[in-house]
């Protein structure tokens, strides 16, 4: 049997714990230490000191040499940051991806949106927003674009850090139908009209954010706001027409 590559262990690192701080197992605040995330995660420290690195550069993380390595407080003017350029890249992939989509594609999308609207009903938040990564990877990859890729995988996790907290406080969504209008844009190849469904998805996310910066601006406010957008969940479309 062939030993592990180092690059492995370093990405199995990097991935447990950006899930666990983007899911709240490793709260905003918390003080982490290789030692014990080493033996966690059953690994030697270098591979966790190495995603560490990975996760300061990518905010997840913030670092006081000599002195603690902790997981940053969601900050609302970082998420808006983030989802500007995800959005971004969201619709370029969009406009490449459209015009070299094949129906199994299309299905794809579809049963995405299923799964998608069944955890929304359920109150699944993991569930939710997994189906939605799964629905928009779909044009991700049709696309082919590497560095836009890259790029959404880096900045994501900032975004669903928030959007769990919010979809978790039981925020009713005003995303409805969206999903399913950006399925019919693309089984029609209209690529304008899949773009402009997904500008449509990151404006709602931009809600989200502003609801966010009020709540962190007056610590009066219940931040359960029962009004909070929910970025991109639509429990009352499946895209299944």
């Amino acid at each position: 049997m062939e030993a592990v590559p180092r690059t492995l262990l370093r990405d199995r690192a990097y991935a447990a714990i950006r899930d666990a701080i983007v899911a709240g197992a490793i709260a905003p605040g918390a003080v982490v230490r290789d030692a014990d995330l080493a033996e966690r995660l059953g690994l030697s420290r270098a591979p966790v000191r190495e995603a560490f690195a990975r996760l300061v550069d990518e905010g997840l993380l913030e670092s006081k040499p000599q002195s603690y390595t902790r997981v940053t407080p969601v900050v609302a003017s970082d998420v808006r940051d983030a989802a500007a350029v995800v959005g971004a890249m969201h619709e370029l992939v969009t406009r490449i991806a459209v015009p070299r989509l094949f129906a199994a594609d299309v299905e794809g999308m579809r049963a995405a949106n299923e799964r998608f609207a069944a955890a929304v009903r359920a109150g699944d938040v993991e569930a939710a927003l997994r189906a939605d990564d799964e629905l928009h990877d779909v044009l991700v990859r049709a696309a082919g674009n590497r560095a836009a890729a890259a790029t959404v995988a880096r900045y994501t996790p900032l975004i669903r850090r928030l959007e769990r907290r919010r979809f978790g406080e039981g925020g009713a969504c005003r995303s409805a139908g969206l999903h399913g209008r950006l399925i019919r844009a693309c089984a029609v190849g209209d690529v304008d009209e899949a773009v402009r469904v997904t500008a449509e998805i990151w404006r709602t996310l931009a809600d989200l954010v502003d609801t966010e910066g009020a709540d962190s601006a007056d610590t009066d406010t219940d931040s359960g706001d029962d009004t909070a957008p929910c970025a991109d969940i639509d429990a009352g479309e499946d895209g299944s027409d």
